[in-house]
């Protein structure tokens, strides 16, 4: 159905699938908060982004409301974000260490990020249909991302999704697991799962900086591991 990544990104952007979810991303686009009032929402469903030839491909949960939903790119503008970036630069994976908007100049390499939903959900709460109706474009983006060896799902429901799309039965999400899993397309895939690096899990220390950042040390370790290449510091 899609040949590229740009043709499906775009085929998101246009999406509306979910009306609960259109009414409330377009909400809080009009209402704003008062530290973003001059912002200019995104207010769309927004795409995933990255290395299209990425070894690795991280998986979030949706669009924060005033994160992704107002910037128009997924983890830039909200603490989440912030967590994950930092990450990614400490071990490698980007420029620089801040993502904050569409045009600050972060560049991924062999890194693609993308989420179950695309559309922010009231509460963080999406329903089933919600997810249902989303998924077949993560089932189009794992397709068209050839090069993916490792996955890393940021919380149970994308660590389900992920199963449920590839015909992944008998596995349990947990923080720091690690599984060798087929895809459906045949590859071998290490599917990892850490906590998501939401506020209610970080402020209450339910996901520290150290469990966080040992996550993307080990991944770093596996795909240098894979090419041959000495380990990075």
């Amino acid at each position: 159905m899609f040949d590229s990544i740009d043709s499906l990104n775009e085929a998101i952007v246009s999406c509306r699938a979910c009306e609960r979810l259109v009414r409330y991303r377009e909400y809080v686009a009009s209402v704003k908060v008062k530290r973003f009032r001059d912002w200019e929402y995104w207010s769309k469903p927004v795409p995933g982004f990255g290395d299209s030839n990425a070894r690795l491909l991280i998986i979030g949960l949706a669009p924060a409301a005033h994160g992704a939903n107002r910037t128009g790119r997924m983890f830039t503008g909200d603490s989440s974000g912030s967590w994950l970036i930092k990450a990614l630069y400490e071990t490698g994976f980007t420029n620089k260490p801040t993502s904050m908007s569409r045009d600050d100049g972060l560049i991924l390499c062999d890194v693609y990020i993308t989420a179950v939903l695309r559309c922010a959900p009231p509460d963080n709460r999406p329903s089933r249909s919600e997810i249902g109706n989303c998924m077949i474009y993560l089932v189009h983006e794992t397709s068209l991302l050839k090069n993916v060896r490792m996955v890393l799902t940021l919380g149970a429901i994308a660590f389900n999704a992920y199963c449920s799309i590839n015909g992944i039965s008998g596995l349990r999400f947990r923080h720091g697991s690690s599984y060798a899993v087929r895809d459906r397309e045949g590859r071998t895939i290490t599917l990892l799962s850490s906590y998501h690096p939401s506020r209610q899990n970080t402020q209450t220390g339910k996901l520290s900086w150290s469990m966080w950042i040992d996550i993307f040390r080990r991944i770093r370790l596996m795909l240098d591991t894979l090419d041959g290449s000495e380990p990075k510091p």
